[in-house]
């Protein structure tokens, strides 16, 4: 818990009419049990605080603390949130508090922040910690006039702390608080589970095995975890509490493991929510699937528990700017809210921040499970997908459609989930699919082939790209290209790669005027770690990317542990995009991240040095500089690392990492596993809806914009907008998008690493609600 008392005026603030002095603020991490993630949240919250000039407080152990006062609120700095990033749990404690459910035990909290003369409270905890919040904040009237007559405070300090502002921030694995993308910890217990899975699966293709893991998830809209994670491993089997299997499903279980083994797969991976039950009401629980399937077909089964493993380790990327971009939003809502304004939650829709009303989200999440998961978006089209793609339902008769995919750029983690997705989900729509290996130049040469529901089996978890991917463009190749789609009989495209497969599908739409083959719909998915394809917000293969280079800067950090004051200058991927760079900054806690798209010259740097200098008189001694590869030409890494050398001499030394391609590598994470599944099964359907609009005559002819498209994350939704609609954002020369949002946050970073800028809080999230008018199911 940490508290901010405003001591002095917000003149670096940029602020907007709404918002005033924050006269008072406090920060409690308050849940029976810690996520990843919490410590981000807490260090933006004490940094922004102080960089409006506020004093800021710890409150350990929280509400207790809240309760006890004394020792447990004491004065939090710059320097004692430092190294926190990389922590999970929250280091300033959290714990249960029975005290703070009494009207007494609220009265000691009320008087503990009057003394101090905070009015403001900031909360970080799971739902019934945030009613708790909004509870006392609707007593607190009455709480001071009681305060006022036992002689505890003074009339004067009443006045004083006339009222109390409350925001939260929610903190909980399950990612149950409907009206969020996501809560703080939620990707970082994925990535323990799917770390988990991966390392079960290697064992259980050896030895034949089926296992069945149990992932939290024991109340109403608590499944996110475990429906993410057979999306993410392409489980056989998911039980949740929401959606209770049909009567029979002994059978049908079991039908489905045996096709699954007929079919020559040699595991079978099962997930089962805690709360899992029939429809009846009856627990479902992993010994009870055990037995069945032991008895029914005497498979060798093993259960895995994974409990509390999913709470703890270190925190994701995706947690790490989540929390602080929360912690800063959570600040900006306290400076403008007004007596009247009601407490609210800041989280992320897309990547946006939003302010949603707080009981308003509480209420929801008690409501019965089926309105909790009809009104959860991601719940429900993460079900919808899952159902379509865990089993093979081919319809009886075949649409006679073949549609061609390829992998096209430079490799990258969760192409092959998209593959694998594209591939199942034509196929249940009657397609026939088929694979194009090595990219444009496989087209080309003919090394096209016919691709199964068996052939993807377990490609969700695999690295790189299994059909093989080049750079190369289609422009020289055009002639034989359009041969072999004309050989192969090839009606619809879907191009998986980054900014190659973006040119590469506007070369083809610009040779429909030369080549009647290529008048077949088409559609692009970005897969980039550089998240430069216009059109889309985010890539698949970025985050993947993005968590690599958060890990190595931890490590490399952590290296200079006990020695002397050490700055490392890291270069990270990205080419001319500064998205790594910039987020991996805000994510490892950078000192500067210097990217293309922020022009920066010598004075810069110096500034930077300067900064440096500074920050090694204080308890801090380390420094982290990320450079994007392509962020100037000039002002290269090792003209860095010796200007820094040369400067630091006799107050720092300098060292150099040169990341390379580690960051194309490695296992995908449940984010980019997620994304590419939802994405190839998206840009199928799309596809099959676009053929039947183009089909005239006996024949497919498509030749409109509207028909080669790039299918992108866009704030809140896929969106398919046409390739040539998308040259005017394009910045060709340097590979890039003319508009990056990213870009806006890059001043939080500069903010927590203690840079004296003004923030410009000019876009600031407005109120929503979390009930809105609902599309029909799956739209």
């Amino acid at each position: 818990m940490s508290w901010i008392h405003n001591t002095t005026s917000c003149q670096s603030l940029q602020m907007t009419d709404k918002a005033h002095k924050l006269s008072q603020l406090a920060t409690i991490v308050s849940c029976c049990l810690c996520v990843s993630g919490m410590n981000a949240a807490v260090r933006a919250t004490v940094r922004v605080g102080l960089y409006t000039g506020a004093k800021v407080y710890f409150v350990h152990e929280g509400y207790q603390g809240l309760v006890d006062g004394g020792e447990n609120i004491r004065p939090a700095t710059w320097e004692s949130v430092s190294m926190m990033l990389q922590l999970g749990g929250t280091v300033i404690g959290s714990a249960r508090c029975k005290d703070f459910r009494t009207r007494e035990g609220r009265m000691k909290a009320a008087q503990n922040l009057v003394k101090l003369g905070i009015t403001n409270l900031c909360v970080i905890g799971g739902d019934g910690s945030l009613t708790g919040a909004n509870q006392f904040r609707t007593e607190w009237s009455g709480l001071l006039v009681d305060l006022v007559r036992a002689g505890k405070i003074t009339e004067e300090e009443a006045k004083k702390s006339s009222h109390l502002n409350i925001v939260g921030m929610v903190g909980s694995i399950d990612n149950d608080f409907c009206g969020t993308d996501m809560t703080i910890g939620t990707d970082s217990a994925l990535h323990r589970i799917i770390e988990v899975v991966d390392a079960i699966t290697t064992t259980a293709q050896s030895h034949q095995r089926t296992f069945i893991l149990e992932v939290m998830g024991r109340h109403c809209g608590s499944v996110y975890l475990a429906l993410v994670t057979a999306l993410a491993c392409g489980a056989d089997w998911v039980f949740i509490p929401e959606m209770p299997p049909d009567d029979g499903w002994e059978d049908h279980l079991c039908r489905r493991l045996t096709n699954q083994r007929a079919r020559g797969s040699r595991l079978n991976v099962i997930i089962v929510a805690e709360g899992a039950m029939s429809r009846e009401g009856k627990p479902i629980t992993s010994d009870q699937i055990k037995k069945l399937v032991t008895d029914r077909l005497g498979f060798d089964t093993r259960t895995t528990v994974l409990g509390h493993v999913q709470r703890g380790g270190t925190p994701s990327a995706f947690d790490r700017i989540l929390g602080s971009r929360m912690g800063v939003e959570a600040v900006m809502a306290l400076m403008e809210a007004t007596p009247d304004t009601p407490a609210c939650v800041v989280s992320l829709s897309g990547n946006q921040a939003v302010r949603l009303p707080l009981m308003e989200c509480v209420q929801v999440v008690r409501r019965n499970c089926s309105v909790v998961f009809m009104i959860c978006r991601s719940f429900e089209n993460n079900w919808n997908t899952y159902k379509l793609l865990a089993h093979i339902n081919p319809p009886d008769v075949k649409s006679n459609i073949n549609v061609a995919i390829m992998n096209i750029g430079a490799p990258c983690a969760g192409m092959n989930a998209a593959v694998r997705a594209a591939v199942r989900m034509g196929i249940i729509q009657g397609h026939t699919m088929l694979a194009v290996h090595d990219g444009f130049d496989g087209l080309a040469q003919g090394q096209v082939t016919p691709i199964t529901w068996t052939t993807v089996s377990g490609w969700t978890g695999k690295g790189g790209s299994v059909l093989g991917t080049k750079r190369t463009l289609p422009a020289k190749m055009l002639e034989e290209i359009s041969q072999n789609i004309a050989k192969f009989n090839i009606h619809a495209l879907v191009i998986i790669g980054g900014f190659e497969a973006y040119v590469g599908g506007l070369e083809l739409v610009q040779a429909r005027e030369k080549y009647e083959e290529m008048c077949i719909p088409m559609v692009v998915i970005p897969a980039t770690v550089s998240n430069n394809v216009p059109g889309s917000d985010f890539s698949i293969g970025a985050d993947t990317a993005l968590n690599t280079i958060t890990s190595t800067c931890d490590r490399i950090k952590q290296s200079a542990a006990g020695t002397k004051r050490r700055v490392f200058i890291v270069e990270t991927m990205g080419g001319y995009c500064g998205y790594l760079a910039t987020m991996a900054g805000l994510a490892a806690g950078a000192d500067a991240a210097y990217i293309f798209e922020e022009k920066f010259n010598i004075k810069d740097l110096e500034v930077n040095v300067g900064h440096l200098l500074e920050k090694m008189k204080t308890t801090v001694k380390r420094g982290l500089i990320l450079r994007n590869e392509n962020s100037n030409a000039n002002y290269t890494t090792d003209f860095i690392f010796n200007l820094y050398s040369e400067e630091g001499k006799g107050i720092f030394d300098c060292r150099k990492n040169v990341l390379g391609h580690m960051q194309q590598g490695g296992t995908p994470t449940p984010f980019d596993r997620n994304f590419g599944t939802k994405m190839g099964a998206k840009s199928v359907l799309w596809l099959t809806e676009k053929l039947k609009e183009c089909y005239r005559h006996g024949r497919i002819f498509a030749n409109t914009p509207d028909s080669a498209c790039v299918l992108g994350m866009r704030k809140r939704a896929l969106t398919f907008q046409p390739l040539a609609e998308l040259k005017e954002d394009t910045d060709f020369e340097h590979r890039i998008p003319k508009t990056q949002w990213w870009l806006k946050i890059r001043p939080i970073m500069k903010i927590l690493a203690k840079y004296n800028i003004k923030l410009d809080t000019s876009e600031h999230a407005d109120m929503e609600h979390v009930i809105k008018k609902r599309s029909p199911l799956g739209k």
